[in-house]
């Protein structure tokens, strides 16, 4: 397989990766943002119901934030293994594809970090979304 081509589905495959992760991301922060504004705390009979309802796609969000770096830190390894592959085979030694190549693989690990970073703002965010329904509940319950 030609060594460029393979450099491509690596650096596509994973920057597609992840901007699905953080379309993803995004359409379940939103998702749930719209849930928790219709959420009536006082339609549910136990705790327990309301908190399924209200942790519904956190897990996913929560687990995008938490592996996004961890599959640009891939890309990043299969790129620098692909330019010392390349070293290897060709024995170019110019330090100007040295380091665009390297430039290039690392721009792998800020993706990731661009996925993740929004990801735990946006867990966090509804995470405390979700404490504050909760929250409503008991105090509804007691009011009863």
């Amino acid at each position: 397989m030609n060594i460029e081509l393979l450099s491509q589905i690596v650096d596509y495959g994973v920057i597609g990766i992840l901007g699905l992760m953080s379309f993803l991301t995004l359409f379940f922060w939103i998702e749930r943002l719209l849930f928790y504004r219709g959420v009536k705390v006082e339609n549910y009979q136990t705790q327990e119901a309301l908190e399924l309802d209200v942790t519904n796609n956190l897990s996913i969000i929560s687990s995008f934030g938490a592996n996004a770096p961890y599959i640009g830190l891939l890309g990043t390894v299969l790129g620098i293994i692909i330019t010392f592959y390349t070293l290897g085979q060709t024995a170019d030694m110019d330090v100007k594809i040295i380091m665009t190549s390297l430039a290039l693989a690392l721009k792998a690990t800020a993706m990731g970090l661009v996925v993740a970073i929004p990801a735990i703002f946006f867990y966090n965010h509804l995470n405390r979304k979700v404490e504050v329904l909760l929250t409503k509940w008991v105090i509804h319950q007691k009011e009863k």
